[in-house]
């Protein structure tokens, strides 16, 4: 059973593209099986996020033969989330699961995230109980995301990603929001709907490497850190009043000593010393603020998220 394109279907599986050109077909192909399989018409949503390997071709020869699936382009590359998102503004189902295209989210597994849909529970997250990564990617996933939750204040499981199943309701809640810099776990927290982890097979990755280097894993948690939360201020702010309760100290162990008659010229190095402790303290201070303002500017201009170049139904009709 599949969606027509005027005919709403029971679920869209929304997949952000970029990479894994050669997985698509039989990302199509399992997902239709299992989807029909536990009788459920579905679309497929592949997002092509300017894939370096012509991806866009294979999506729009795959969606010629299936009415089933739908091909977005984007104009240029706009980040993984910002696909998703793009993805999730054209979705059409009921319900909406999200996977990445890899295959290493197992497209069997989705009836039993759906099936955890149970009217208490609006968001179902895939669980990698043995996850099928090396020990140096799992190892970084793991610091990732415990660095992420502290600095934003929120609990991370590292062994959940984007695969999941998304109610109607949270995914118009998180079309709702109007923020360009797009983050799918914390939207999703952010809305307060019911969530539940259940536990899914991981699969290997059949082509390519992740595209996520440490230096874009660093960049995103920056992004992440400062439009989702304020803590990097506050931390500024208790370790000002650490260096003044210091400050007052020394203070007042100096005067102590003047009283005793111990007096003593302080010397250069000393000197120097705290000049450089403290400037470079408020350096770092109005860089914090200075990334903050950087994004509020960045906001304000309200420009898109992510611009749809190509739509394969739109561009067929």
């Amino acid at each position: 059973m599949s969606g027509l394109p005027g005919t709403p279907p029971d679920v869209s599986v929304v997949v952000p593209v970029y990479g894994c050109a050669s997985c698509l077909e039989d990302l199509a192909d399992r997902v239709g099986a299992s989807l029909s399989g536990a009788g459920l018409s579905h679309e497929l949503i592949l997002v092509d996020d300017d894939s370096p390997d012509n991806a866009w071709r294979r999506i729009c020869e795959i969606s010629s033969r299936s009415d089933a699936v739908r091909g977005l382009r984007l104009s240029r590359n706009f980040g993984q989330h910002a696909a998703i998102s793009a993805g999730l503004s054209r979705a059409r189902g009921a319900t909406v699961v999200v996977m990445d295209c890899d295959l290493q989210d197992v497209p069997e597994e989705i009836p039993a995230l759906l099936a955890g849909l149970d009217g208490e529970h609006e968001i179902v997250l895939g669980q990698r109980v043995e996850r099928q990564d090396s020990w140096l990617k799992r190892s970084g996933s793991r610091l990732f995301y415990r660095t992420l939750g502290w600095l934003t204040d929120t609990r991370y499981d590292a062994s959940t990603a984007n695969f999941g199943a998304y109610s109607r309701k949270v995914v118009d809640a998180m079309n709702g929001m109007p923020e360009m810099d797009r983050f799918l776990p914390l939207m999703a927290r952010w809305t307060g709907f019911r969530t539940r982890a259940i536990p899914v097979s991981h699969g290997r990755r059949t082509e390519g490497q992740s595209s996520y280097s440490l230096r874009k894993l660093i960049q995103m948690a920056t992004r992440i850190v400062l439009s989702f939360s304020d803590k990097p201020l506050r931390l500024v702010m208790s370790l000002a009043f650490a260096l003044a309760s210091v400050g007052v100290c020394i203070a007042l162990f100096a005067m102590l000593r003047y009283l005793a008659g111990d007096i003593q010229v302080a010397g250069f190095t000393s000197i120097l010393a705290s000049v450089w402790l403290v400037g470079s303290f408020i350096m770092a201070s109005l860089g914090v603020v200075g990334l903050y303002l950087g994004r509020i500017h960045y906001e304000t201009k309200q420009r898109p998220a992510f611009i749809v170049w190509q739509d394969t139904w739109k561009d067929a009709a």
